[in-house]
């Protein structure tokens, strides 16, 4: 889910302490990684899918970590994420989250891949508008294969 109300905020530290930014993924809160193979995505499902669910407002409110591993900007109210992905993990249970790696899934916003001491102006007020298909290219870019609107307004 692209979160571009935080782009100002997270752009340059994201490009020096966050591979993907480089390769061209947005200020994102992740939704299912890893998903299908792109040729095997059937984007009716997917809009079905999300068909019932609602725009909404959260805020990007704590600096948090994963151990020593992941630096990250924790959204508020968590809940919707977390419905998102348990939707989307029931109906592709053949690509469990992270591959499986991982009992709980907490939404974030990765910043970078290891401890950042981090000095951002929080809370960042964003609405949740759509959830984006992406896709990496041969050359190991991403580019935005399809978004699906969320329906209404937050």
């Amino acid at each position: 889910m692209p979160v571009p109300e935080a782009e100002p905020a997270v752009s340059e530290l994201r490009l020096e302490h966050d591979p993907t930014a480089r390769l061209g993924v947005p200020a994102h809160i992740t939704i299912l990684y890893p998903f299908a193979p792109p040729d095997t995505v059937d984007e009716t499902s997917v809009a079905e899918l999300l068909a019932p669910f609602r725009a909404f407002p959260f805020e990007l409110s704590s600096v948090e970590r994963f151990g020593e591993d992941v630096t990250f900007l924790a959204p508020r109210p968590a809940q919707p994420f977390v419905d998102l992905i348990a939707a989307v993990t029931e109906r592709w249970p053949e690509y469990p989250p992270y591959e499986g790696t991982v009992d709980t899934v907490v939404p974030h916003l990765t910043l970078g891949y290891r401890p950042l001491d981090v000095s951002i102006d929080l809370p960042i007020a964003c609405v949740a508008r759509e959830v984006t298909l992406i896709e990496e290219d041969d050359d190991g870019r991403w580019h935005a294969r399809r978004g699906f609107a969320l329906q209404g307004v937050a």
